[in-house]
């Protein structure tokens, strides 16, 4: 996957797609492989913000039930089998637990009465051919058979719990990274760290974007048929500032955070009420995510963070409601803050917001060819992609009918997930972190491997997490990583438990420099904005 600017600068095609994170993704993957001429351009790196800022889960929902979304379930576990199936290696079942207390009949009959709903509308979760990936219905765990499975769970008023299945990615800034290999490979033409500074207007009809490089502060313009803002929390905002008037739909931003600690569960999630809500307890990596909050936000999207007070409450509502995990300040090894956009209904309400999106036709602002995509969460995303370009193609005239449901991304070319996982091990016993390299690029691990070369200081760790050398260089020629902060937080896993390692981020940076010819300041600059990026700050 390659930066061709000449492309994007030089050719007309049949959509721009202007944002790169799982929407924009999906959508360029989706209308590539049915033969449509696609550009993508992204102003920061793809899937940097919201699609990487999440719990890492691709869920059906059991929530929305509450709300009689049944069609946005159903829809929801449709799509966490597609992507089951689609990529393997980088979405797998996990089991949940809801804790009950205090022996409420009624919550018990309730809450089962849900779960089989649940389990009714997920009729087709064993239709898959790999057995580990088939989900088993849901059932009720006794006090002491759910306390031998998670004794975090113990307090003087638990009665047991209820465990069901979703499932979980094992990193969704490579799951939205796959999904543009493959639309890469099917012709489309990319670009991250392009944004797109204003629309190209001609009487009445938006023609493209004038966009600018940031790498090498080059201004051109991006010409097409038909353009689609997927751009997440900032879409109103940019379409705003391109058309220059209030646009008709607006976002209603949510703020979510989480906090990476020591493994608290050992394999299962584990719900837990409070303020209102619900949090989750989410095993991952060896160690647990802590999510997530979800609150209104009204500032600049671009200014979004984590807080002291965030963390000191976030760990509170978790003690009060689990008081064996008995965590800590000092626990908290990383945390993340994103912004879900949610189609505004008025009600300002963000908990109990529907998770539905849409597809706008700007024709009501006064402009042909403008379209954005706005809401959706990243369970459906493939599904939102299909029902866009679906929608698009009777402007752009026929094509290939949509091929996403049953197309493997470029990974994920597996039949049974635990038989790859131990070839892999037999074949690269020198590897301690195979397994965590086997989930990270499925069938691309050898092609990745082969960066190594005659070099086998290549293929020594990098850190804690599992990451080798060879990652960097094949981050840098094949997936397009510009900057050390895409290396370490996006294409690798060096940085997602926090921050690396001095030493650590020291060697990543010199295989950089060496191989994007990066001189001592720069080299130095790169360092300092992920060691900036990843701190925690101290208790």
């Amino acid at each position: 996957m390659r930066r061709n600017l000449d492309r994007l600068a030089n050719e007309t095609f049949d959509l721009l797609i202007v944002g790169g994170g799982v929407t924009g993704a999906c959508v360029a993957r989706d209308a590539a492989l049915r033969g449509y001429k696609v550009a993508l351009v992204e102003r920061g790196d793809f899937a940097s913000a919201t699609s990487a800022h999440n719990s890492k889960l691709i869920h059906g929902g059991l929530r929305y039930l509450k709300n009689f979304e049944l069609g946005l379930v159903r829809e929801s576990l449709r799509e966490r089998r597609v992507w089951q199936r689609v990529a393997p290696h980088l979405v797998r079942p996990l089991p949940f637990l809801i804790p009950l207390h205090g022996g409420s009949t009624k919550e018990r009959t309730t809450l089962g009465i849900g779960l089989t709903l649940y389990d009714v509308l997920s009729f087709d979760r064993t239709w898959l051919d790999d057995p580990a990936q088939r989900l088993p219905r849901h059932s009720w765990l006794k006090r002491d058979v759910a306390l031998a499975e998670e004794p975090v769970l113990e307090r003087p008023d638990f009665d047991g719990a209820f465990k069901y299945y979703d499932a979980q990615m094992y990193s969704p800034e490579r799951l939205a990274l796959e999904c543009l290999l493959d639309a890469d490979a099917h012709g489309a033409a990319m670009a991250n760290y392009v944004a797109a500074t204003s629309l190209l207007i001609r009487d009445g009809k938006i023609e493209g974007a004038s966009v600018r490089d940031a790498m090498g502060d080059a201004a051109f313009d991006v010409r097409a048929r038909l353009t689609l803002v997927a751009t997440g929390p900032w879409s109103d905002i940019f379409l705003d500032q391109a058309l220059g008037k209030k646009t008709a739909h607006r976002i209603l931003r949510s703020k979510g955070i989480h906090l990476v600690v020591p493994a608290v569960s050992r394999k299962s999630a584990l719900t837990v009420a409070a303020n209102g809500g619900h949090f989750f307890i989410l095993p991952w990596r060896g160690h647990t995510i802590l999510g997530t909050t979800d609150t209104a936000f009204t500032g600049d999207p671009d200014s979004v963070h984590v807080t002291e007070d965030d963390i000191a409450e976030f760990l509170g509502f978790i003690n009060a409601e689990m008081p064996a995990a008995k965590l800590k300040r000092s626990d908290v090894i990383h945390s993340y803050a994103g912004l879900r956009p949610l189609v505004d209904e008025g009600s300002g309400d963000t908990y109990d917001a529907s998770r539905r999106a849409e597809l706008i036709d700007h024709k009501e602002d006064g402009v042909e060819g403008l379209y954005s995509a706005i809401g959706g969460k990243w369970t459906t995303s493939r599904d939102l992609a299909q029902k866009i370009v679906d929608s698009l193609g009777e402007k752009l005239g026929s094509a290939a009918p949509c091929a996403t449901k049953t197309t493997r991304l470029p990974g994920g070319a597996i039949d049974r997930i635990e038989d790859f996982s131990a070839a892999q091990k037999r074949a690269h016993r020198d590897l301690d972190g195979i397994d965590h390299l086997t989930r990270m690029y499925g069938t691309r691990l050898d092609a990745m491997l082969a960066e190594a070369g005659n070099r086998p200081e290549l293929r020594q760790p990098l850190g804690v997490t599992g990451d080798i050398g060879a990652q960097v260089l094949f981050a840098i020629r094949e997936e397009m990583a510009l900057t050390l902060s895409d290396v370490v937080t996006r294409r690798t896993g060096i940085g997602q438990l926090g921050r690396p390692a001095a030493d650590v981020l020291a060697r990543t940076a010199d295989l950089m420099a060496a191989e994007l010819n990066w001189d001592a300041p720069r080299r130095a600059r790169e360092i300092d904005t992920v060691t900036n990026s990843l701190v925690v700050s101290a208790p």
